[in-house]
């Protein structure tokens, strides 16, 4: 049966396809329509159509991501997120039109923060006495489930008071703009507590789904695009994009700036006009939405103008925009470096004055032996933790995800990894500038956090995550691709397609069915 399938792969790339379906280059290097003849009935052919053009890795992250990322807001209590109850203050504030942190009174010291609902401070309250309070084992967390139903029936308050959210406050209000659309949708409808929280998750999943899946999607004719997937559907990933957390759009936009980066560098494909848009615009929103990876944004410079189809003086436009990115970046560090004077209210009382920014960074430049000691000191003692919570560490309940889910996510990288193309249009300069960067980030999560929250004289880098070297993880990968040039083949020295594919499809439910179940059996009992 004859069907008209569009051969996308640029040169250089390997389509997804088992069935390969020939291709023709034009002379710009964009595809060309072919007929191809395949075998099978017309579901098949429509089947085959459907992932040809929109790329597997992009039908089975939108699936997956839906079930499981609307699993996890269900099954998260509220406020039981990452920083949740502090994500969601901030969130309330920008949908009100707060965009630049406001100094509120404490008597323990600098703070910051916002006006709330007293019914959503109650719930508020409610949860961080829950979660803080958790019985032996095998009682379940959650002390009360119908606690939560009866708060969340409330109606949401005319009469606000002020919320401490400090470490937020010193965001941008760019990571909160799905949050607040979805606060304020809320109010539109006017839903109750519980409901207004509910549809605020649901709102960051939304845009996680739409801006990693067109990440996904531009990757479509690319075995590396499962790469992507097995990084964009980590069960610290998901759980993140069903709860509300600035977190959610800095990895969305850090794995669309990765994703890009991959096809137009490594893979030396010429983006289109909506992918070249997509790549500068986020050059410019990823450094506001969390300064630790701003270096990563500013990779665009190195992409040659060609892959952009820039020509002329339009050459200049990837370092305009990166200028650009550099400059609000500065701009929102000097608005927002007040608030870092109150950041030692996050710990136990007898520090919450010991955390000094100014004190730390002279540290660093006096006595960089030190700072380098400490750093030796919090690897010994903490790099295990960091790699399981790579994994997921699920929220404030502070649960690990299960053996089973690290090793299908390790064997799901193991096979990703393997069937990737190969990264032969990056040159060796601009491969070891990348991954001069991607070390220059990993530094700044360490120095960013010896500053902000670990006391001074402190034994250990404290506050440091696993989940924070999530998003640079695609180009990490890129680079050691790029010099390590094994990969998997089958008996015809070929590199298979479907059964990788469907092998890391699996391995990623297996993975995420093991993180939601064993959170379910703690958290809820």
């Amino acid at each position: 049966m004859t069907t008209t399938d569009r051969a996308a792969t640029a040169a250089g790339s390997e389509p997804e396809l088992a069935s390969e379906p020939k291709e023709t280059a034009q002379a710009d290097g964009a595809p060309k329509s072919v007929r191809v003849k395949t075998s099978g009935g017309s579901s098949r052919d429509l089947a085959g159509r459907v992932v040809t053009r929109l790329g597997g890795a992009t039908i089975a992250f939108t699936v997956l991501v839906a079930i499981f990322g609307g699993l996890f807001t269900v099954l998260t209590p509220p406020f039981w997120g990452h920083d949740e109850i502090t994500q969601f203050g901030r969130a309330y504030q920008v949908a009100h039109g707060g965009m630049l942190p406001q100094r509120i009174h404490d008597d323990r010291g600098v703070a910051y923060g916002g006006d709330v609902p007293t019914s959503i401070t109650a719930l508020m309250g409610y949860a961080l006495r829950d979660y803080t309070t958790n019985p032996e084992e095998p009682g379940s967390m959650v002390e009360e489930p119908g606690a939560y139903d009866r708060l969340g029936a409330a109606a949401v308050s005319d009469a606000t008071e002020p919320v401490w959210f400090t470490n937020t406050a010193a965001y941008s209000p760019v990571p909160y703009v799905p949050a607040a659309v979805g606060i304020r949708a809320a109010e539109l409808f006017g839903l109750d507590v519980g409901s207004t929280i509910a549809l605020t998750r649901l709102a960051g999943l939304l845009a996680y789904l739409a801006v990693v899946g067109f990440a996904l999607y531009a990757l479509r004719n690319h075995r590396v695009q499962w790469l992507a997937f097995t990084v964009a559907v980590l069960p610290i990933a998901v759980f993140q994009a069903g709860t509300v957390t600035a977190d959610t759009m800095t990895n969305a936009l850090a794995i669309l700036v990765s994703a890009l980066l991959v096809k137009a560098l490594f893979l030396g494909d010429r983006l289109g006009r909506v992918e070249t848009g997509a790549l500068l615009a986020a050059t410019v929103l990823l450094p506001v939405s969390k300064p630790t990876y701003v270096l990563l944004a500013m990779l665009v410079v190195l992409v040659p103008a060609d892959r952009f189809g820039f020509t002329g003086w339009k050459r200049g436009i990837p370092w305009a925009f990166a200028a650009l990115g550099a400059i609000v970046f500065a701009a929102w560090m000097k608005t927002a470096a007040p608030t870092g004077d109150g950041m030692g209210l996050m710990r136990p009382e007898h520090q919450w004055h010991s955390v000094r920014p100014g004190e730390q960074l002279r540290g660093i430049l006096t006595d960089p032996g030190h700072f380098i000691d400490v750093f030796g000191e919090s690897i010994a003692l903490r790099d295990e933790r960091w790699f399981s919570q790579f994994f997921g560490e699920l929220g404030f309940a502070y649960i690990d995800v299960p053996a089973l889910t690290m090793l299908a996510c390790l064997f799901a990288f193991a096979v990703s990894i393997g069937v990737a193309d190969r990264m032969t249009a990056a040159s060796f300069r601009r491969t070891l500038l990348v991954a001069l960067t991607v070390a220059a980030s990993v530094a700044m999560i360490y120095v960013t956090l010896y500053m902000s929250f670990t006391p001074v004289g402190y034994y250990i880098i404290d506050g440091v995550q696993g989940r924070y070297f999530v998003p640079l993880a695609i180009v990490a990968f890129a680079v050691l691709l790029r010099w390590m040039p094994l990969r998997l083949t089958d008996v015809r020295g070929k590199t298979p397609t479907v059964g990788p594919a469907v092998t890391v499809v699996v391995a990623t439910v297996v993975a995420l069915i093991g993180a939601a179940w064993k959170y379910y059996d703690i958290v809820w009992g």
